[in-house]
């Protein structure tokens, strides 16, 4: 068992545990055992295997087991636009959300990011003094970070293979949670919600990000124009005719919006009233649930506001339809745990 992998275990041994019957964890010579349940979980180039399964009904594992499949091919997002931590770093602070999160998370928060993909947003929030836990059900997208993180000494980052729905940390263990671009991807979003919001402490926060239902119009339309004239009009999608985009960038982003085997679509207000039921109060929105407010370099992200009535929200989210397509028509919505 490599170092790394123990030190983990001994430094967070109070917020681990089996993802079968939630008792602790016990790390051998070769593998991690629940003594409890007798189960023994793998260890794979430092990447503890600590999935666990749900007992789903066989149209929602089948759904499961598609998307597992399709990022194991295809991990995203790829690692060939930057080789330093000085790349990486840059690269996140292009985008005004990451850099405000660097900005306004604490130094010392314990952060976990579920469904973390190749983990730069976990990479990137590990720079600093933080603790940053990211998990994912694909091990060959975990690997790409790993293998950053260990070329790095980023040694405040921990990443691990878990399913969201069995996870594998106490609940109320962690001051940030981040599942950005995931809940959609899964055979239940709301139930990932409920799940994933208990392992925030109280008074902790909640972060996640969906495909907006409006806003993924313009996608949608441009994905049955793929299926029938072929990769010859990628021209219509201004991340594949970015220039400065690498071939395998462009080819992880075409992937990951146009082939993928499911999505669900959403919209702020179905949101605000899934949020009650997981235990967590608005507080922000990204786009703002008030027309005209933009996003802007001063936003504090968890800082409450009051949300849009019915129609401010409608008049947002059916302005989507036209301005969410660059990022793929995407909304996030950050909460508090009660």
């Amino acid at each position: 068992m490599h170092d790394q992998v123990r030190q983990c275990f001994s430094r967070h041994q109070e917020i681990l545990c089996c993802p079968r019957c939630q008792s602790s964890l016990a790390v051998g010579e070769h593998d991690i055992a629940c003594p409890s349940c007798d189960h023994h979980f793998g260890v794979q180039d430092n990447i503890p295997l600590l999935f666990s399964p749900s007992e789903w009904d066989a149209s929602k594992e089948r759904v499961a087991e598609r998307v597992r499949t399709f990022y194991e091919g295809t991990p995203f997002p790829n690692y060939d636009d930057f080789d330093s931590v000085g790349s990486l770093r840059e690269k996140a602070r292009q985008g005004l959300f990451a850099h405000l999160l660097d900005e306004q998370v604490p130094l010392g928060a314990r952060v976990l990011e579920c469904g973390c993909g190749t983990a730069q947003l976990s990479l990137f929030l590990g720079i600093a003094p933080r603790t940053v836990f990211g998990t994912d059900v694909c091990v060959n997208s975990l690997r790409l970070g790993q293998a950053f993180k260990e070329r790095h000494g980023l040694s405040g980052v921990h990443l691990l293979q878990m399913n969201l729905f069995r996870p594998v940390f106490r609940p109320g263990s962690f001051d940030l949670v981040i599942c950005n671009g995931v809940l959609h991807h899964t055979p239940d979003p709301l139930l990932g919600l409920k799940t994933i919001a208990a392992l925030a402490r109280p008074g902790g926060f909640v972060l996640v990000g969906l495909y907006h239902r409006f806003g993924r119009v313009i996608t949608n339309t441009r994905r049955v124009l793929f299926r029938l004239f072929g990769q010859r009009l990628a021209f219509l999608d201004p991340n594949l005719r970015a220039r400065r985009a690498s071939p395998a960038r462009r080819r992880a982003w075409f992937m990951d919006q146009y082939q993928h085997p499911h999505e669900s679509h959403h919209t702020i207000g179905e949101v605000l009233e899934w949020l009650p039921q997981a235990g967590l109060q608005f507080v922000k929105s990204v786009p703002r649930t008030v027309p005209f407010q933009p996003f802007s370099e001063a936003e504090r992200l968890f800082a409450d506001e009051v949300p849009g009535n019915r129609l401010e929200r409608l008049v947002v989210e059916l302005g989507m339809a036209f301005s969410g397509s660059r990022q793929g028509g995407f909304f996030v919505v950050i909460a508090r745990r009660r």
